[in-house]
């Protein structure tokens, strides 16, 4: 029995999937995270338990249906060669969600979100535009581009294993995080900061994403505890702030999507 207060793939049999997508919705949410290590006070699982917590409360309002999470992702070439952190690479993670999305879309599934807890823009952007041309409706979104401006909630914009993450850590699974191990990090990019955009930060002209360079040192070699950024700044009202906040937006999307498109309309992708 499902007892689950959103639409679980995982938990469902055949045949409730399949009903599922002909008379409540067809549009399914991939949530999408990695193992990467997060410093000493964070579990390595991180970005899979935001993606997952995320995309499950998308679906309380929404009720689409939540595919399981794959786990393992792709990085920056940055994030490599990082004891606790186990990516995949490029092709293979490109491959893993196509085939993800040609294998929801049998059970009568007509459009896709791609919901990410972790900066993998160089797989997913990819990974949509090969099922673009195979006729899918797939959306790839990473949660801290819908914080624009996250510093009306944190003191320091998102970085890596910091307030942000660690705030919503302390929402969402407060049992694997551990504050008294919390402990300001450090790294610095190649060039100025003011080319770089941090995640959730408002873009300014000249600025670029860490994705769209090799403007970072390896982390291995960079950090010495893994952080980027201020956990001891983290608090579970921020978290749920930050949660809400992309909750809010990725709902009111989907809502849009199924207003023009109902349960059983394929977008003409192709």
């Amino acid at each position: 029995m499902n007892n689950t207060p959103h639409p679980s793939w995982a938990t469902l049999p055949a045949d409730e999937i399949r009903r599922h997508a002909r008379e409540e919705c067809d549009l399914a949410i991939l949530p999408l995270g990695s193992i990467e290590q997060h410093g000493p006070h964070s579990p390595a699982g991180v970005d899979d338990f935001n993606a997952i917590g995320l995309a499950t409360r998308v679906a309380e309002r929404t009720r689409a249906m939540v595919l399981p999470c794959p786990m393992y992702g792709s990085h920056p070439y940055h994030h490599w060669h990082m004891p606790g952190t186990i990516p995949l690479s490029y092709e293979t993670h490109i491959a893993l969600i196509t085939d993800i999305v040609r294998g929801a879309a049998v059970a009568g599934y007509n459009k896709f979100i791609l919901l990410s807890a972790h900066g993998q823009v160089s797989t997913t952007t990819v990974a949509v535009h090969k099922l673009g041309l195979e006729g899918y409706f797939t959306l790839s979104l990473h949660w801290y581009d819908f914080l624009r401006d996250d510093r009306h909630v944190l003191e320091d914009y998102m970085w890596h294993a910091d307030e942000a993450e660690t705030s919503m850590g302390l929402y969402l699974y407060p049992e694997y995080i551990d504050m008294g191990k919390a402990t300001k990090g450090g790294g610095q990019p190649l060039v100025d900061h003011r080319f770089v955009i941090a995640p959730g930060q408002v873009p300014q002209p000249g600025m670029m994403y860490h994705f769209e360079g090799t403007f970072a040192r390896p982390e291995y070699k960079e950090l010495e505890n893994g952080v980027i950024g201020d956990p001891t700044r983290a608090t579970r009202e921020k978290g749920e702030q930050l949660v809400m906040t992309v909750v809010d937006q990725i709902s009111a999307l989907i809502g849009d999507i199924m207003s023009r498109y109902p349960v059983g309309t394929k977008p003409p992708v192709a």
